[in-house]
Formats: C-alpha cells, structure tokens, sequence
C-alpha cells in the first residue's frame, strides 16, 4: 500500500479529531457541567489527532495528488473503519460503562447512519455525548471522504478516484466537471437543509440541541433521537415537518441542485422517483387500512376501571387513546422512515397486525433514491432487476425476438445489468449468511433475520427483540461485531469493501 494512502488517511483522523471539540464546546454551555463527559471527549479528540499526525508526518514527504483507483478503494475502507475505531472512543471512556464493543457498534451505527443503538436509557447520556452521536450522522451522512474533498485541494484530481469509490450506486455522474466543485455543491445544500430544518424544528417548540440532533439524523436518513421514545415525544406538526425532510434527503440530490441552482424541476421526469413517491402513497395507505382495522377492533374491547389498581387501568387506556390518536400520522410515518432508511418512529410496528409487520419487512430492503443519503438496495436497482425479468419474459415468449432493458427510454448496457444483478445477489447472500451467524449467538427467528436486513440496509429498529421499542444492548458481542461489518457493508455499497478481500486487488 502506497503512503499516499497512509497520508490520505491521517489527514482524516485529524480532521475526526478535531471535529470532537465540538461537542466539547456544547458541553461548557451548559451550566450543570459533566467533566467525565468532557474529559473523555478531550481525551478522545487527542488520541485520535495523535494517531493522525503520526500517519500524516511519517509520509509527510509522498504526494497524494495522483490517487489511482486502487488507493481509492483503500483510503475509503480503512478510511471508515479507523473512523469509527477511534469515535467508539469518547463513549467507551465515558462513566456510562459501555464496553468496547458496545461502543464501536454506536459509532459504526451512527457513522453509517444506520441508527441502531445499544443504550437502553437516553436520559443518563449527557447532552455533549447525545450531540456526538448525531454529528456522526453528519460526518457520515455525504461520507467524510466528499467531506475531504470539498475542503482539502491538497488531493487535487485524484480526489475523482475517492468519489467514484464513495459514490458506488448506479447514480455516481458528477454534476459538474470538477469533483472536488461537486463536493462542495452537494455539502452546500445538505448543510442548508440542515440549517433550515433546525429552525423550523426549533421554532415548533424543540430546544436548539433536540432540533440541530432531529436535523443530523433527519438529513442523514440515519436515526439516532435525543430522546427514548424517538419522534412520539414530540408534536405532530414536528413530525409532519420530518416526514417532508426525510422525503426531501432520500430524493436524488442532483434533482435539488438543478432546482435550487438552475430553477429546473426535474423530479417527476425520473422514473425512480415517480416510483419512490408511489411506493410511499401504496405503503401509507395499506398502513392506514391495516392500523384503522386494529384501531376499531381494539376501541369495541371493554377495560374494566378496577379501584384497587386505579393507576394501572388508566394507563390501559391512555395506551388505548394513544393507539387510535393518529393513523394516519404513524402510517406516513412508518413508510417514509423504513423506506428512507431513516429508522425514526411515532409507533411500535410489532404491535401491528401481521400484514403490516410483512410490509415493514419488505421496505426493510428497498431503500431510497440513489444519490441520495439513504441506504437500502436503492431503487433503481429494483426497478432495473424488474424490467430485466420482463425482458427475459419477452424471450421466452418470443426466442428470436430482441428485447434490450431500457430505462426511461434509454437502453441499459448488459455490463450495467450483469452488475446490478451482482449486486442484487451479492446482497442477499450477506442477509442470508449473516442471519445465520446472528441467530447461532441465540437469537430467535425473527430478531435474526430483521438484525441482518437492517443492518446491510442502515436502518435502526428492526422485529423482534430489536423492535421500534427496543435497543440491541441484549445481543450476543458477535452479532454485534456482524451486524457493524453488515452495516459498513451498506453504506460504502458492498463492492467498495468487498474488493479488498479479493487476491487480484492485492496483486501489483
């Protein structure tokens, strides 16, 4: 490996570094100072900042303008593995008593913005740690290497290598000719979605650190919440306003830069976001139907007022009330969530009937637009996979007959089909292989198979044991270590990773 890549991957960690002051910062404005949360957030940001000078000096000497595609791959794996080694830092030092592995999983979880999580109480974490775990969703939510490029023109043109390896998916055309401009384009408006969300978040009645954490993990399609019970504990003017920004951040960003920056409105000309949208309508609806049918069979169930247990009856039917509150705000909500892999929730989905726990299972592998920063398979690979299916239909019928796949007119080439359906298989193969290992630390049916479909999808909750409701703190240390790798496998889009294991990749 080249020192190119070991300098590359310095000036990461002392940027990784440099960022935990930041939530150091918000720790000293408040008055009830935690100095163990302090400390262990300064003790982080200077092991992390040493580690990267050392990498950074010792190959102080070696250009990094010429990164081939080899060092791409390279510098984005190890990149995000050495990120998240040293982030588990500030938690695991902390006084809440996290193991190591326990907080290398959060940090995997934010930095993929995934959303999993492993604490079980919210309230015990110190605000400058809860602000932590949200700033990963930032850092990871356009991927700290376009991070990289938009502000270091040290990398020069080879920073087109790290793109290509960052943006994976079948949507990686640059918007303009020069990368490190595209970079700088696409953090603009995600740091102007952010901006904006937090003011209208704040100005519902969120406090300024509940809305900047809601606008991180909101924009990031992650998943992380300052609080227990996620998005139920606020309004639902605040979740109507979140359900719109998790639509806006799983949408193509290329369509966004075209309006805000030219005044084209390109969104209902794509066929992946015509059928984004309509998967989100059919979703909700089915939802709705589904919950008003349980809504009305639990409302004729008679709960009888006992006095000697009057606290305990009450609380019975304020579940009840709550149940019944708004349908249609948890059926939206559920669907545009699952399906931006964003993993936020207004309701406990295991209490749903079986058709829509189904649902909730199968959104857990569509994901989103691509170009976007949402997880999942991405659309247009499903859309691509179906119209292959209908073109080897075609032959059957018609052996003589040409059939080529075609995407809003356009026909796709038999290498990008070969690779996405590659893709496809190769994504299954994880789900099924890691299922296998989850459910051998123990676990049932369920929980097993949700853990590994969430975790390669970078969604948060799953069913089972790790439902809406729960956390993953009761998992088996290997499935932890699993689900981690399956959830680096999702974001960096499975190849990127994948290609390090291959003997060819290593040969010179």
């Amino acid at each position: 490996m080249r020192k190119s890549v070991f300098k590359t991957l310095g000036i990461i960690l002392i940027i990784l570094g440099l960022s935990m002051l930041i939530s150091c910062l918000w720790e000293l404005s408040y008055r009830d100072l935690n100095y163990n949360a302090l400390e262990s957030l300064i003790i982080s940001s200077s092991i992390t900042v040493f580690f990267g000078l050392i990498l950074f000096f010792s190959c102080f000497k070696s250009k990094i303008s010429n990164i081939s595609l080899r060092d791409g791959f390279s510098i984005v794996t190890i990149g995000w593995i050495l990120m998240t080694v040293f982030s588990a830092l500030p938690l695991y030092l902390s006084d809440l008593g996290f193991s190591y592995t326990e907080s290398f999983f959060e940090a995997m979880s934010g930095l993929t913005t995934s959303g999993s999580s492993v604490i079980e109480n919210l309230d015990i974490v110190p605000e400058s740690l809860l602000f932590w775990r949200s700033f990963l969703h930032f850092i990871g939510g356009m991927g700290i290497i376009v991070f990289s490029l938009a502000l270091l023109p040290l990398l020069g043109f080879g920073g087109v290598q790290l793109f290509r390896a960052e943006v994976a998916g079948p949507s990686a055309d640059k918007i303009t000719p020069r990368v490190k401009q595209t970079a700088k384009l696409l953090w603009s408006i995600y740091i102007s979605f952010i901006l904006i969300q937090t003011f209208l978040l704040y100005a519902q009645g969120m406090t300024l650190h509940q809305a900047i954490c809601h606008s991180f993990g909101t924009i990031a399609t992650a998943g992380f919440s300052t609080e227990s019970d996620s998005i139920n504990s606020f309004s639902i003017s605040i979740k109507w306003t979140i359900i719109a920004f998790m639509i806006i951040s799983a949408t193509n960003f290329s369509f966004h830069y075209y309006f805000i920056a030219k005044g084209k409105f390109e969104y209902f000309r794509d066929i992946e976001f015509k059928t984004y949208i309509f998967i989100i309508i059919a979703c909700s609806f089915m939802f709705y139907i589904n919950i008003s049918y349980l809504n009305t069979d639990r409302s004729s169930e008679n709960i009888e007022i006992v006095d000697f247990d009057h606290n305990s009856t009450i609380s019975k039917n304020l579940k009840q009330d709550k149940i019944i509150e708004s349908p249609i705000t948890d059926a939206v909500f559920t669907s545009v969530s699952l399906l931006t892999t964003t993993g936020f929730r207004t309701a406990d989905y295991e209490e749903w009937p079986g058709l829509s726990k189904v649902l909730v299972f199968v959104l857990f592998f569509i994901g989103g637009c691509a170009g976007s920063t949402t997880g999942g398979m991405k659309i247009i690979r499903s859309i691509l996979v179906w119209k292959y299916l209908v073109s080897e239909v075609k032959k059957l019928i018609h052996p003589h007959g040409v059939f080529p796949v075609k995407v809003a007119n356009k026909t796709v080439s038999d290498e990008v089909v070969k690779s996405t359906l590659g893709y496809y298989l190769f994504y299954l193969l994880i789900f099924f292989l890691s299922a296998i290992i989850i459910s051998s630390t123990g676990q049932d049916f369920e929980t097993s198979i949700t853990a590994a479909a969430v975790s390669i999808g970078n969604i948060g909750p799953g069913l089972g044991s790790i439902g809406p409701a729960d956390t993953w703190s009761q998992l088996h240390p290997i499935a932890l270590w699993v689900s981690s790798f399956c959830m680096l496998l999702g974001r960096l889009e499975i190849f990127t990773v994948m290609v390090l294991f291959s003997k060819t990749f290593w040969r010179k």
